[in-house]
């Protein structure tokens, strides 16, 4: 009999989005052979759901709580938690729940599952009342115990007691909230005691949320208010702002991550109000401005009672991962230095692929990496860790180690520095969770009255594993084919990947991750182990594959960990990266699942490949992916059709650099300001700005046209463009008209999935999900709203209409158009189609088609796999389907090895 695993996570930390999919990757990692996952969300008034397990695939948690049906109409298109609903009593919060799952009771929590994994972040998660109140009913959990977790949450404490114990660090002030609101003497001591650059930051926050770095005195009012979640408006700033600017920076506002969160207390003199709602903000704010009121103080309602006040060091930033081993001795993995340039390292440059560099082990010298690791081993046994730990920190140039923020709950994020260190020591993300449950269970005994209990489930678990071994070899081979050269390998890493993880703890695949590189020439095909294969993006996975070596101290912590590694990894795990051609391809694997997106990969070149040595694979053939890679030709087929799509027009560079003026009074007589333009081969919302003037479009001309690869600083600006934002370089790219409303009485941006199966007859059937309605926070909807946990917001089921079988009868014509447009196109395996729709007051209805992608991202926050939850499939089950249809098509009787 299987553990049931509690998967706790969600919380009403600024982190819960973080938890939220660390809870995802948890739940879909743990192996389904050993374990049953039981999801167990914890939402922003704190009970405890037994979730439906379909929520668990939404993007974000305003995906689906507050359920649609509980959220009222907002002027400014506010997205919003549950706490923005109101101070909701008991009865009230049962109904939001009951829509989502069930609501349970911690003594009934002990009824239901065996063991709780703790994804859970900042207060309540890490803190340590979680952990005792887990151990007043019984049950065990994962990672550290009450006291060290205590430790590990307040970093003011951190500081006087490392201080206390003899680790070095930097000069430091705590500042209690009651200390800064009635006397702000503090500065004078920051400047002569800490001096500039200093960095500032909530004493109980994670995930650098609330963090400044202060190079003068005038800006340290503004950082400290920040770290306490505190803002004041200006009138004359706010008056001066447009609509859309004021609505923004309200959102900006609202956002837990870099703003106060809700609700808030709005105060002017000696009166509080407390706002839940960004709309109530907004009217708020007006309405006190218009009676002449010059400034608006606001305070986050879960504001921060201490802020910590730092020398800043100057030195390689890192992170490490402390283990216990079997033996129960520390021992801290590989050390990751945290390259990012300048900017701090923030909440996006820490979750979005590409954003930053994560080198392992930190590029030091040999004595000076070993340093670094003892400092941590040591400070996990002066704070009596349990199990694991992340402890952050710097080294200086002079060798001197500065230990910071250490973590009893690490990011679970796929490419988190816990599964990037312990991949480093040859084990995948399933089997680095197997050992976190079997320690942490070992752990507990010592804290447990029921200890046989505890004993007899780890002599269960242990035999259970070594049963999984023996049956390593029993499974279908599947190459994941990852990466490739576009601007989309990034988010073709995290597809691929993902792919790997969800059929690496299955007990039918046996997954393989390959590296493609190369150009369109000449594919370089790559075998890599996992510790490349959860690199943070893909031009570290090309270099390290490229110029492999095992460094001198990663050979000695396998070795010390070998007794854990051959426990509970693979026999068929590889060490290192290996060349191969396609031909060897096809010695090593049974059927390919290609997770590249863009050239090569969605344009047929793989696929023909792959077709020449009758290797199966997923997806569209090489004859319609060539045609549904490129915006331009896929709508005009679908034009000549019937099909609606946008008017637009193909821009050559040859042409546009001949004669300039002639293509701008051609776009100019077809087209009015603002329109769209973006590369007519690239996905994943590359390159793809609204153009508003001539300047804008000057400036996206040369830049996609430009004959090296760094852009200018004026096209960063003029473009909008985020830091590190990639745009590709090409020789033509697509304008569209803008698709707007027009006089319909709805309209909206929806994204359809659909997948294929065989029929009895050897036809190919459709099954088309029901559609995402895509909501976008600016112009377009962005790379991180697509792709990165907690970003944007889709509903699933679209809202078409209010009344449910009206929705349903516009649902079913959209699905009806989606289904044409996918056999038009031949399209087979899987895919998504990006449309708009226009519904009319005749109830006539409007499919405007954008694109279709014929291997769509499989990113763990991608609405795919929300559309097909509501189907009856968790992602296991989908590319499970998708790989089935390959074989089928292939028409290969696949080997058992």
């Amino acid at each position: 009999m299987k553990l049931k695993i509690g998967i706790v996570f969600g919380g009403f930390s600024r982190e819960r989005e973080i938890s939220f999919a660390g809870g995802r990757t948890v739940y879909d990692n743990l192996n389904k052979s050993l374990f049953d996952a039981i999801p167990i969300f914890v939402d922003s008034f704190g009970n405890f759901i037994l979730l439906d397990w379909q929520y668990v695939y939404k993007g974000s948690i305003r995906d689906f709580y507050p359920p649609v049906g509980a959220l009222t109409e907002t002027t400014g298109n506010y997205q919003v938690y549950a706490e923005s609903l109101g101070d909701l009593d008991a009865a009230k919060q049962e109904v939001l729940i009951n829509e989502i799952g069930r609501k349970i009771s911690l003594e009934e929590l002990a009824g239901i599952i065996d063991f709780a994994f703790l994804c859970l972040h900042g207060p309540f998660g890490e803190d340590g009342r979680i952990q005792g109140m887990l151990e007043y009913v019984g049950i065990p959990y994962s990672g550290s115990g009450i006291l060290s977790s205590a430790i590990g949450i307040d970093k003011s404490v951190q500081k006087k007691l490392m201080k206390d114990a003899g680790f070095a660090g930097p000069n430091f002030l705590v500042i209690s909230r009651n200390e800064w609101e009635t006397n702000q003497t503090h500065l004078k001591s920051i400047e002569t005691e800490i001096g500039f650059p200093c960095v500032v930051k909530p004493a109980h926050q994670g995930s650098s949320i609330g963090v400044s770095i202060v190079n003068k005195v005038e800006d340290l009012i503004k950082a400290i208010d920040l770290a306490f979640f505190k803002r004041t408006i200006n009138a004359t700033i706010w008056n001066s702002m447009q609509l859309t600017e004021q609505r923004n920076y309200i959102r900006s506002l609202t956002d837990i991550r870099e703003g106060l969160g809700l609700p808030v207390y709005l105060t002017q003199g000696i009166t509080s109000k407390k706002i839940y709602h960004p709309d109530e903000l907004e009217n708020s704010i007006n309405e006190i401005f218009k009676s002449g009121k010059s400034e608006i103080n606001l305070e986050a309602c879960d504001g921060e009672s201490r802020v910590v006040v730092e020398q800043f060091i100057e030195g390689k930033e890192f992170s490490c991962i402390v283990i216990r081993n079997e033996e129960k001795k520390p021992v801290a993995l590989p050390p990751t230095e945290i390259r990012k340039g300048k900017e701090l390292f923030d909440y996006r440059s820490k979750y979005l692929p590409g954003l930053s560099r994560k080198i392992t082990p930190v590029e030091l010298p040999y004595d000076q990496i070993q340093h670094i690791r003892q400092e941590c081993e040591k400070l996990f046994l002066a704070f009596n860790f349990n199990v694991y730990a992340r402890i952050d920190g710097f080294i200086t140039k002079s060798g001197q180690v500065f230990l910071n923020d250490p973590n009893t709950t690490s990011g679970m994020m796929p490419s988190s520095f816990f599964f990037h260190q312990a991949a480093e020591i040859g084990l995948n993300p399933s089997q680095f969770l197997t050992f976190i449950i079997r320690m942490s269970l070992v752990e507990r005994m010592e804290d447990t009255l029921d200890f046989k209990k505890l004993e007899g489930m780890v002599s269960k678990l242990d035999e259970s594993i070594h049963q999984l071994r023996k049956n390593a070899l029993k499974k279908i081979r599947v190459a994941v084919i990852m990466g490739g050269y576009s601007s989309e390998r990034h988010i073709s890493v995290e597809s691929g990947r993902n792919v790997y993880e969800k059929l690496s703890s299955s007990d039918k695949y046996s997954p393989v991750p390959i590296f493609l590189t190369g150009n369109d020439n000449e594919h370089m095909l790559y075998q890599i182990p996992v510790n490349l294969m959860l690199k943070d993006n893909a031009d570290d996975i090309r270099e390290k594959a490229m110029h492999f070596s095992v460094h001198e101290v990663v050979k000695e912590i396998m070795l010390i960990c070998e007794n854990i590694t051959t426990k509970y990894s693979s026999t068929q795990n590889v060490l290192t990266p290996k060349q191969i051609s396609y031909n060897e391809l096809a010695e090593i694997a049974d059927i390919a699942f290609i997770a590249l997106h863009g050239r090569p990969g969605e344009d047929g070149a793989v696929q023909h490949r792959l077709e020449e040595l009758n290797i199966p694979y997923n997806g569209s053939g090489e004859l319609s992916s060539k045609i549904t890679i490129n915006k331009y030709e896929t709508n005009e087929l679908l034009r000549k059709n019937g099909f609606s799509v946008a008017n637009h027009q193909l821009i050559s560079a040859e042409r546009w650099m001949r004669e300039p003026a002639a293509v701008k009074k051609e776009i100019n007589q077809t087209f009015k300001y603002p329109f769209i333009a973006k590369p007519v081969d690239d996905g994943c919302s590359s390159a793809v700005k609204m153009i508003r003037s001539e300047k804008e479009l000057d400036a996206f001309a040369e830049a996609i046209f430009r004959p090296m690869e760094e852009l200018s600083e004026s096209q960063y600006a003029i473009l909008h463009l985020r830091p590190k934002e990639e745009f590709p370089r090409k020789k033509q790219f697509l304008i569209e008209e803008l698709i707007t409303k027009q006089d319909a009485v709805h309209f909206l941006e929806i994204t359809g999935g659909l997948l294929t199966r065989t029929g009895d007859k050897g036809e190919c059937l459709f099954e088309v999900f029901e559609a995402s309605e895509a909501l976008s926070g600016g112009d377009i909807l962005s790379l991180e709203e697509k792709f990165l946990a907690g970003e944007g917001q889709n509903i699933t089921p679209a809202r078409y209409a209010k009344d449910k079988k009206e929705r349903q009868r516009i649902s079913d014509q959209v699905k009806a158009d989606l289904k044409h447009a996918a056999e038009l196109l031949h399209v087979e395996g899987y895919a998504r189609i990006d449309a708009f729709v226009r519904v009319f007051s005749d109830g006539r209805i409007e499919t405007i088609f954008i694109e279709v992608n014929s291997l769509p991202g499989m990113t763990p926050a991608t609405c795919i796999f929300h559309q097909t939850a509501l189907a009856g499939y968790k992602p296991y089950d989908f590319i499970d389907r998708i790989l089935e249809y390959g074989i089928q098509k292939n028409n290969k009787r696949v080997k058992i090895h």
